[in-house]
C-alpha cells in the first residue's frame, strides 16, 4: 500500500507541474483548488484504506492514531495560518532570554521597514553585535559619539590594515584630546538592517576599551528609540 501511496503522490506532483507551467491548459487558481482538493481526497482515501489493512481487528487503536494525526495536522495548519503572530511571539521570547547585544527582529511599523530590538546590559548600557565586513564585533551604543569608533584590534578583524593608518583626526575623549584614523566600513549589518560605506574612526592603541556605535551609523537609520530595558533600531 505504501508503494501505491508514493506512486499516486508522484503522479500528482507531475500533474501539478505540468498544469502549473502551461497556460494553454486553462489551469487557473479557481480550478486549481478543485484539483488540489481532489488530490488531497485521493491521498486521504488511500491512507484510510491502508489503515483498514494494517489495523484490522484493532478499531480502537486505529481511531486513536487517526485522532493524533488529525490533531497534528490541525496544529501545523494553524501554525502556518498564524505564522506572523507566531514569529512575533517567538521574537519577544528570544528578546527576553538572549544575552544583551543579540538583536531580535520586531514588527515593522511602516511598509519596507526593518527593525530589531536590543536588551540593556547590566551596567545600563546598550550593546550590539554587528557584522562588520563579515566579522562579528561588539559595540556599545553611544549617541554622544559623532562616528563609529573601533579599537585597533577590532579594526584588524574587520580587514583594515592598521599599520597603514594615519591618525590625523583630532578627537575629544574623557581622558582629553587625542587623534584617530579615518576609515570607511564597507558593510555594517545587524539582523536585517544593512548599511554600506559607513564612516568610522580607529582609535590609537590604548585609547579605547570598547567599540562605539556612534551617530555615523545611527543617523542613517529611520529611527531609534528606548523603551524601558530595550532599544529599538528601525532601518
Amino acid at each position: 500500500m505504501l508503494g501505491w501511496l508514493l506512486a499516486v503522490l508522484s503522479a500528482l506532483v507531475v500533474l501539478f507541474l505540468v498544469l502549473g507551467g502551461s497556460s494553454s491548459t486553462g489551469f487557473n487558481e479557481q480550478n486549481a483548488e478543485y484539483v488540489y482538493a481532489a488530490a488531497l481526497g485521493a491521498l486521504v482515501l488511500l491512507y484510510m484504506l491502508s489503515l483498514a489493512g494494517d489495523y484490522r481487528g484493532r478499531l480502537g487503536t486505529a481511531v486513536r492514531h487517526a485522532v493524533i494525526w488529525l490533531g497534528l495536522g490541525l496544529v501545523l495548519i494553524g501554525g502556518y495560518a498564524y505564522r506572523d503572530e507566531v514569529k512575533s511571539i517567538s521574537n519577544r521570547i528570544a528578546g527576553e532570554v538572549l544575552p544583551p547585544g543579540y538583536a531580535t527582529e520586531v514588527e515593522a511599523t511602516q511598509p519596507g521597514e526593518t527593525a530589531v530590538r536590543l536588551r540593556k546590559r547590566d551596567d545600563g548600557h546598550f550593546v550590539a553585535r554587528i557584522d562588520v565586513n563579515g566579522r562579528d564585533l561588539s559595540f556599545m551604543v553611544d549617541t554622544g559619539a559623532s562616528t563609529v569608533v573601533l579599537t585597533p584590534a577590532a579594526a584588524e578583524l574587520a580587514g583594515i590594515d592598521v599599520g597603514a593608518l594615519k591618525f590625523t583626526v583630532a578627537v575629544q575623549t574623557a581622558n582629553g584630546s587625542t587623534y584617530a584614523a579615518p576609515v570607511q566600513m564597507r558593510v555594517m549589518s545587524i539582523g536585517p538592517i544593512r548599511l554600506e560605506n559607513v564612516e568610522a574612526l580607529v582609535a590609537q592603541p590604548g585609547n579605547l576599551k570598547e567599540n562605539l556605535l556612534g551617530m555615523s551609523f545611527l543617523k542613517r537609520l529611520r529611527s531609534y528609540e528606548v523603551s524601558g530595558d530595550f532599544l529599538t533600531l528601525r532601518g
